[in-house]
């Protein structure tokens, strides 16, 4: 299984649930560039912060974002989605209004997304420790 540096201990459980996500931006416009896409780097910090999310590591692209983060597992992926599209859209929207030129709608984000989970172990050695585990 996991090795034990990697497990994170919360009240009631402990966990190595990690996710990379990836959306666009409302038609692939290039607006994540300049200084809202150092914005938007903070902003997702500080949601990541807020809500005790560890944000591995991100990738802001003009069009695109990549987040690599670990989650308690009360956080299902769509609800991790929700808050951070949901948050910086409003607050991209109030510091940079030009973008809205750009998109229309009042839409910066794409409403799809795309999400992959992964740990420390491959699906065949958890697969194996299960089965090792049966009675004989």
């Amino acid at each position: 299984m996991a090795k034990k540096e990697h497990w994170v201990s919360a009240r009631g459980c402990v966990y190595n649930v990690n996710y990379h996500f990836v959306w666009s931006t409302k038609y692939r416009r290039k607006v994540l560039t300049g200084s809202v896409a150092n914005d938007l780097n903070t902003l997702h910090e500080s949601i990541a912060q807020k809500k005790g999310i560890d944000l591995v590591t991100q990738e802001i692209m003009p069009d695109h974002v990549h987040l690599f983060m670990t989650a308690h597992p009360k956080f299902s992926p769509a609800n991790i989605v929700k808050i951070f599209k949901g948050i910086t859209a409003k607050k991209l929207f109030e510091q940079h209004p030009e973008i809205k030129r750009k998109l229309w709608n009042g839409h910066l984000w794409n409403p799809s997304y795309y999400v992959g989970t992964c740990g420390d172990t491959t699906k065949d050695v958890v697969q194996r420790y299960i089965e090792t585990q049966k009675v004989k």
